[in-house]
């Protein structure tokens, strides 16, 4: 839930008998720091975290792709009064994140977008961190076993955001999370977090007869009182205004479950696979249209849950849950 999740939060949700992740994407080392330091001082709970990869699948032939990206797009960026971003690539500040992590342990820590190495896993759990990485598939479990991971999550089709599909270029498979979950259970020996769907108590005991451990939730916190979501971006998964939902990767250059707006029309299927790139090179027209609370141009990033979503303060959601 990067861009959404607070130290709030995740916060009521641990209090409420979750465990509330703090999103450190797109956060500098410093933004990161300060989070932590605000959970810990609304909660004694666990601290967990989520890192993105860095992406290293990166075509050579990207430029001409980005410019004409960029010029397709200039046009809805000037309705907004605003210029597309530059189509920058950056590693998410990822070189600073983990040896912060080292000399400031949290509880866990998970990676999403694809693997890291073993080196890196074995750091942080010298440092008593559990560490997990987001999977889509049996061999992305297997895959994570083999770096040492603690635990997988195993996120289905149903997730709302960006897939966590380990390459960068790859058309996310359509296996549910009750496929995910039993796949990655078989695969990896590892315990198990379903993703994707989770819209109330009979999805969670589905999750959890499947073999999962346990389950993460997205999609319904974006709505909570504690979010910062966009208003325009809550409203939009909370009035039923929005109908459908596509994998696009129109946004950010990586293939996200969002609700199908005027932007997803207009660009759907012209974005090159180029992330962070595309990300940066939309952020000015995503920043601009939420901040007219005009919902056409956001990444209104939604599960397929996402008509269960109802404004509420996290611990009243976590209840329903259960």
């Amino acid at each position: 839930m990067a861009g959404a999740s607070t130290p709030a939060l995740a916060a009521a949700v641990s209090e409420a008998g979750g465990l509330g992740f703090l999103a450190a994407g797109y956060l500098s080392v410093d933004a990161m720091a300060d989070e932590v330091t605000a959970y810990r001082s609304l909660t004694d709970a666990p601290v967990a975290i989520n890192l993105f990869t860095p992406q290293t699948d990166r075509s050579l032939e990207l430029g001409s792709r980005l410019d004409a990206y960029r010029a397709e797009v200039a046009e809805t960026a000037g309705r907004y009064g605003v210029t597309p971003g530059d189509p920058s690539f950056d590693d998410d500040t990822f070189e600073g994140k983990v040896p912060w992590l080292v000399a400031h342990p949290v509880d866990v820590v998970t990676f999403t977008f694809g693997p890291v190495p073993p080196a890196t896993v074995f750091r942080l759990q010298e440092v008593g961190t559990t560490v997990g990485f987001t999977v889509t598939s049996a061999h992305e479990a297997q895959q994570a076993t083999g770096l040492g991971a603690d635990f997988v999550v195993a996120q289905g089709c149903e997730a709302g955001g960006h897939r966590g599909t380990w390459h960068l270029s790859d058309r996310p498979n359509e296996m549910s999370a009750l496929e995910v979950t039993a796949a990655a259970v078989d695969a990896s020996g590892l315990p198990v977090i379903a993703a994707g769907g989770v819209d109330g108590p009979a999805a969670v005991r589905a999750l959890l007869d499947a073999g999962a451990e346990s389950v993460a939730v997205g999609t319904l916190f974006l709505a909570a009182e504690e979010s910062k979501a966009p208003a325009a971006h809550q409203d939009a998964l909370t009035s039923g205004a929005f109908t459908s939902a596509t994998v696009t990767r129109a946004f950010s250059g990586r293939f996200a479950r969002a609700l199908v707006n005027d932007f997803v029309r207009a660009h759907d299927g012209h974005a090159p696979s180029a992330y962070p790139n595309v990300h940066h090179l939309t952020k000015p027209i995503r920043t601009a249209a939420a901040s007219a609370g005009d919902p056409q141009a956001m990444a209104l990033w939604a599960g397929s849950g996402h008509a269960a979503a109802r404004p509420a303060p996290a611990a009243e959601i976590v209840s329903a849950l259960l």
